[in-house]
């Protein structure tokens, strides 16, 4: 269509669209003007929202500059920027929705507020020199703090419910079981009772000790009152205003960003002192290696039918005033000293804003890890998701019994969820569609990777009575009692050894297992190498085997499963479940075998040791393969002898990490609350959680060989899983392709593009 045409309909009122120079602009009009030449925006103003005189000044200075430098042919509706002073950051949201104002610039917390809750939309980030999130720190004086020893302090925060002042801070204390958050209690009075009095803008008058530092002026008129407000009129708002909270000797630590800490002075960098995650402190400077976190930064918002209209002007202000601009000599869209301010309008460390294209989920604005956090901590209200644990299977088999669970649980209720694998767990929990799983040590690593949290770790074995089953305690590897890997073979089969496995018929418990997949590498295509071209272990057990079943695989590593009766073999063959009957320590042995006609066998099963006597037994009452006892099969050892299966204490390829289960960092105390409630409840009930043989699986949930639970406290994921099967792990998938990594590695944060 051609600038001045307009669309005509036939109804009572038409749609036209312009395009008056580069501008589109969408008006209903009565029928009769419908062929009338294109409508300009001659007498509208982009309306500009400011939270203080400061910004109105600079918001006034904006508008004389575009005045004074467009043409006078230009569109009108650029040349035109009026500023819009509020009350604070959600008065400003309002009046956007309202139509009293059009655009601002608003902390990450606040945008997905204003997205989510007031129907608004995003139409650009804010780029720093990181990127487009910033790094959540801790400030305190040098020498008097460190973060193992908040509960108490005095605190200052640039805003409630902000990324570095709220958000990670929070989700941070929650994960390390810091702060604890009772169900049911709003996550406000949590905070006022960790905290000894506080300064958190925006919070509300509900809980006053989050208000006691704050120094805004106090007023019965709404309009006039400022005190502890999201408003510029509150010296401490913002990270400027929490660290200057700090500096006047009013708080004892500042969450702030990392932009503030930047642009600190000489003086400052000697007097404070950044709190890192480990209980040390580093130098102001230090924010990429001591912080808390990082989440995107601030972001413009306007209505929906105005993105274009305000990502024109954008791109307008910032080719002529940002970093390059063409006329930055008369003014600067990122500076604010001119002024007398700090972040008037954009944040003054912004290197350029990122436009983005219309309907961009908010997830991709923020980020999923970013969404998930706001969500847990509530930031839509409370809701059911908020008082029930939904853990996660993946088989039909699981499902039942999660369900039977959730029947005798006296705990907060449990609703039960299903993936097709351990890796579709990790997606749902990371999208919040599902709180809880338990993960065999390599996918602990994926889950780690992902930024999920331990909660707690199985414990096997004579070690592992109640009273026992605390982390300190334990001092086996990685902290925890370990799962030997044996090489399983049919005594018959005299012909085999661990070095004779080339060209052999395998079976595996599934695909990324620890032992028959991670562990196994160094007995057969060896270890790999970083940076090697061909250390894929995919397609390196591809080449080594002659055909095998590895559930999860795919070609000839899938030739000698054989799925689930009743069940379409083009959906449950060789999936990574128990769908797929040589799924698991059981399959393996079942594929070992052979089904019960006795065909699609494997020479070798490569699984854990826990249970395999049970499992023999269980084989042989259900009919599977009749007459087989423990003594029809041995063990393949390292030097290439074999031994009884009662020998894998010294008969084995080595040791794996036990199974761990797994949440988003701001739901582990929920999950942990849950578990310990949960196994309390159950002791003395018919149902028993770490039995699996009634329901026709094995390791159903939990390993069958688990004693209890052992709560993981602070430890991470690597003090869990040992330095050493970690960085097999790293090495492996280096160069082996994992596509939940990929999944997980989408960083939000690194973007730059500028459009």
């Amino acid at each position: 269509m051609l600038a001045g045409e307009a669309v005509t309909t036939t109804g009572e009122d038409a749609l036209i669209e312009c395009l008056c120079g580069s501008w589109v602009a969408k008006i209903w009009v009565a029928a009769s003007w419908a062929k009338q030449p294109c409508l300009r925006w001659d007498g509208k103003k982009l309306r500009w929202c400011t939270l203080s005189p400061l910004e109105q000044k600079k918001c006034a200075e904006l508008s004389k500059a575009l005045l004074s430098t467009l043409p006078p042919v230009s569109s009108s509706t650029l040349k035109r920027v009026s500023c819009i002073l509020a009350h604070n950051t959600y008065d400003c949201i309002n009046k956007i929705r309202e139509n009293k104002a059009d655009a601002v610039s608003l902390d990450a917390g606040d945008v997905y507020s204003a997205v989510k809750l007031y129907g608004l939309t995003v139409v650009a980030k804010e780029i720093y020199l990181e990127g487009s999130c910033v790094f959540a720190v801790a400030v305190a004086k040098r020498g008097m703090l460190d973060l193992q020893r908040l509960k108490g302090v005095r605190s200052c925060h640039n805003g409630a419910r902000w990324t570095s002042g709220w958000s990670i801070p929070m989700g941070f204390l929650l994960a390390r079981s810091d702060l604890m958050w009772v169900s049911g209690q709003p996550l406000s009075q949590a905070i006022s009772g960790y905290f000894n009095a506080s300064c958190i803008p925006g919070i509300g008058a509900t809980y006053p000790k989050l208000c006691a530092l704050c120094q805004g002026p106090k007023s019965y008129i709404w309009d006039k009152n400022h005190f502890c407000e999201a408003s510029r009129r509150e010296p401490f708002y913002g990270s400027e205003g929490a660290f200057r909270c700090l500096t006047l000797g009013l708080a004892d630590v500042a969450f702030v960003d990392h932009l503030t800490v930047m642009s600190s002075t000489e003086l400052e960098r000697e007097a404070y002192e950044l709190l890192c995650p480990d209980g040390s402190a580093a130098p102001l400077t230090a924010y990429s290696t001591c912080n808390l976190g990082n989440g995107p930064g601030r972001a413009i918002v306007t209505r929906r039918n105005l993105q274009k209209i305000v990502k024109k002007f954008l791109k307008v202000i910032q080719d002529l005033f940002g970093k390059s601009g063409k006329e930055k000599g008369r003014f600067e869209l990122f500076a604010s000293a001119p002024f007398r301010g700090r972040d008037l309008l954009f944040h003054d460390a912004t290197q350029h804003l990122r436009l983005l294209a219309e309907e961009t989920e908010i997830t991709q604005v923020l980020g999923l890890d970013y969404v998930t956090l706001l969500q847990g901590l509530g930031h839509e209200g409370s809701s059911l998701s908020n008082s029930l644990v939904r853990w996660c299977c993946i088989s039909d088999l699981e499902l039942r019994k999660c369900e039977e669970w959730a029947l005798n649980a006296r705990a907060d209720p449990l609703v039960c969820v299903q993936a097709d694998s351990m890796i579709g767990c990790i997606e749902l929990i990371k999208k919040n569609e599902a709180d809880a799983v338990t993960l065999d040590a390599t996918h602990a690593y994926f889950a780690e990777t992902c930024t999920l949290a331990p909660v707690a770790a199985e414990c096997y074995g004579e070690g592992c009575a109640p009273t026992r089953l605390e982390p300190e305690t334990l001092t086996h590897v990685g902290g925890f009692p370990p799962l030997y890997i044996v090489a399983l073979v049919r005594k018959a089969n005299q012909q085999g050894n661990r070095y004779t496995l080339r060209g052999k018929r395998s079976c595996h418990s599934h695909v990324y297992s620890p032992g028959g997949w991670l562990l196994l590498s160094q007995y057969t295509v060896g270890a790999p190498e970083n940076g090697s071209s061909s250390c894929s272990l995919t397609s390196a057990y591809q080449n080594f085997f002659w055909k095998g079943c590895m559930p999860g695989a795919s070609g000839n590593l899938c030739k000698v499963c054989i799925g689930q009766e009743g069940r379409g073999k083009g959906s449950s063959r060789c999936a990574a479940n128990h769908h797929e009957r040589y799924y698991g320590n059981l399959g393996a042995l079942r594929c070992l075998l052979g089904d019960p006609s006795g065909r699609s066998f494997g020479d070798v099963a490569l699984l854990e040791h826990h249970n395999l006597l049970q499992n023999i037994d269980y084989l042989n009452s259900s009919g599977w393969a009749t007459s087989y006892t423990p003594r029809d099969f041995e063990l393949l050892c390292p030097d290439g002898s074999r031994a009884a299966i009662t020998a894998w204490r010294t008969c084995n390829l080595g040791c794996v990490p036990p199974s761990i289960v797994v949440t988003r960092p701001v739901t582990v105390t929920k999950v942990h609350d849950f578990l310990a409630k949960s196994q309390e409840s159950i002791k003395n009930s018919h149902f028993q959680l770490f039995e699996s043989l009634r329901y026709g699986g094995s390791d159903l949930l939990f390993k069958d060989a688990t004693q209890g639970l052992v709560f993981t406290g602070q430890l991470d994921f690597k003090s869990i899983l040992g330095q050493s099967f970690f960085q097999l792990a790293q090495s492996a998938f280096s160069c082996t392709s994992a596509g939940i990594l990929d999944f997980c590695k989408l960083d939000t944060c690194t973007s730059s593009t500028q459009l």
